[in-house]
């Protein structure tokens, strides 16, 4: 396991949610605070607040990717269609890894019935859950253009 994965597993089993994870675990190279990071990531888990649309590990490393460009303005049509092209290349990783980027069909091929509630963090919840991967995946795909740099 590198060393962001790691990271990002650690926050995921210590109880936070997958996209908070995976964005957290860069905090530092994005000159955030931890609890920042781990604040402005609390609604996007579950893909996007159990809604079960964009998994919420891959959302967390699509913010991580868009903080780590600091070339890339908010008014910039060219940064912006680069960054996008970079997430859609990681969107694509991601998909040919595991199938799908949907939180909910994630949970399904995994035989979990999706729910808008956020379950309780059990030893059961962790041995069942198939998100540990898809954070420590995402976490990976972050430190790889991280390690370009």
């Amino acid at each position: 396991m590198t060393p962001k994965e790691q990271k990002a597993h650690d926050y995921f089993y210590g109880g936070y949610s997958c996209a908070q994870s995976v964005f957290a675990a860069f905090h530092g190279e994005m000159g955030l605070s931890e609890e920042a990071a781990l604040k402005l990531m609390l609604p996007m888990g579950g893909g996007v607040s159990g809604l079960r649309d964009i998994c919420g590990a891959f959302t967390g490393a699509a913010m991580a990717l868009n903080m780590l460009r600091p070339d890339v303005k908010p008014n910039d049509p060219e940064g912006k269609k680069a960054l996008y092209a970079l997430v859609q290349e990681k969107a694509e990783a991601f998909k040919a890894q595991f199938g799908t980027c949907i939180c909910r069909e994630l949970l399904e091929m995994n035989d979990i019935t999706p729910s808008p509630v956020p379950a309780e963090r059990t030893a059961k919840y962790y041995e069942e859950r198939p998100c540990g991967k898809y954070v420590e995946a995402c976490a990976r795909l972050v430190e790889e253009e991280l390690n370009k740099a």
